[in-house]
């Protein structure tokens, strides 16, 4: 089983072959800023593009899949997704358009349970230990400036989904569009009151560790 390690964490956007994958471009560098800001975390400063039909999403610890549009997978990346996550990998799925009824968001979820089944991405309980295993999120998963401004779907999503693999989170799903929220110059972080990519961390270490 493939599990990721402290020495050799990189950023991985999925590329698929449906839809739009290149969603959010000033957000994995965002966040890779704030790995190193708060935590030891030793990181490559680039993002990596791997192509889900490619076997080199099994050399990725930690997986980005985003996009507005329609998801579905080839016969291949559904494969190489499922034995991806089946071997202890992580995939962080965020729906661009922050919809519930969205084309994103039906045709991901239809894609899996295509590829794990009808019942298995699941919403998790508001005290998860991806709220707590860094920064602190008593109340589960901190809403994003989308939801409050009334874009999208109009609702506040008070919950994330996922799949579950014996235990641990394999793919984390959300409706907030963390992204978006994201995605703007890490230097820009000192005009916010708070840092709002302190949860993405928790993701990452989630991810890594747990």
């Amino acid at each position: 089983m493939y599990r990721p390690t402290m020495s050799n964490f990189f950023f991985t956007r999925l590329k698929y072959s449906s839809g739009n994958w290149d969603t959010d471009q000033r957000m994995p560098s965002n966040l890779l800023n704030s790995l190193v800001e708060y935590t030891t975390i030793p990181i490559e400063e680039k993002e990596k593009v791997v192509e889900l039909s490619s076997p080199e999403i099994f050399k990725s610890p930690f997986c980005y899949l985003s996009g507005h549009r329609l998801v579905e997978f080839t016969s291949q990346e559904r494969n190489h997704f499922k034995q991806y996550v089946l071997n202890g990998g992580f995939v962080f799925v965020d729906d661009c358009n922050h919809d519930i009824d969205g084309l994103f968001a039906q045709s991901f979820e239809a894609e899996m349970g295509r590829t794990f089944g009808a019942e298995a991405l699941q919403k998790i309980p508001n005290d998860h230990r991806i709220y707590n295993c860094f920064f602190q999120f008593p109340d589960g998963p901190p809403t994003s400036s989308f939801e409050l401004n009334g874009w999208g779907d109009d609702l506040v999503h008070d919950y994330l989904k996922a799949i579950t693999v014996k235990g641990r989170i394999g793919v984390l799903y959300s409706n907030k569009d963390y992204g978006c929220e994201w995605d703007y110059d890490f230097r820009n972080k000192r005009f916010l009151a708070q840092d709002n990519t302190r949860f993405g961390v928790n993701i990452v270490i989630y991810a890594l560790t747990i």
